[in-house]
């Protein structure tokens, strides 16, 4: 949200966000997903990967696969969205983004508390996948919801921890 104000504490490198109380509000932390289709050739993802493997400034720190029988869609999470973004496009492949949040799996939680909460809110949960790369040893996940700025009001209340980008380097 724009105006926003967001303060983070540093622990063990992982943002434990502190809400600011604010005219504006409070706004939880979101990583950028780029959606990259591809034909559905061999070869393809192991291009697509070895593109950012190559490159120290950009690490990939998620990664999903939806195949058809002529194009994949790869949802990629990175430790630099900018730099992502310019390889991709310096590249050519095409590609769409969108906002998650990701959510790290503490003592105590679990999948199933992390979806009755968002459910209690009436929050549909479009998709979700785990994070290879996290700053702590607990399981993350990245999940795609109705609205990040709600859900992640909901999930800091809740004692769960959100990761920005910055702690996936």
């Amino acid at each position: 949200m724009a105006g926003a104000i967001l303060a983070f504490r540093q622990e063990n490198t992982v943002s434990s966000a502190i809400p600011i109380p604010t005219e504006q509000g409070y706004s939880p932390p979101a990583v950028r997903q780029f959606a990259v289709f591809l034909d559905n050739k061999v070869g393809k993802l192991l291009e697509l990967l070895k593109l950012f493997e190559d490159d120290s400034m950009v690490n990939v720190a998620a990664l999903s696969v939806m195949d058809s029988s002529d194009h994949a869609v790869v949802r990629m999470i990175f430790s630099n969205a900018d730099a992502a973004r310019h390889l991709l496009r310096k590249n050519n492949y095409t590609f769409s983004e969108l906002d998650l949040i990701v959510v790290q799996i503490g003592q105590g939680q679990s999948l199933t508390k992390l979806c009755l909460h968002l459910l209690g809110a009436e929050l549909n949960i479009r998709f979700v996948y785990p994070v290879l790369m996290r700053a702590a040893s607990e399981p993350c996940v990245a999940l795609a919801v109705d609205d990040t700025y709600l859900a992640g009001q909901i999930l800091l209340r809740k004692r769960f921890t959100l990761l920005g980008e910055e702690d996936l380097s």
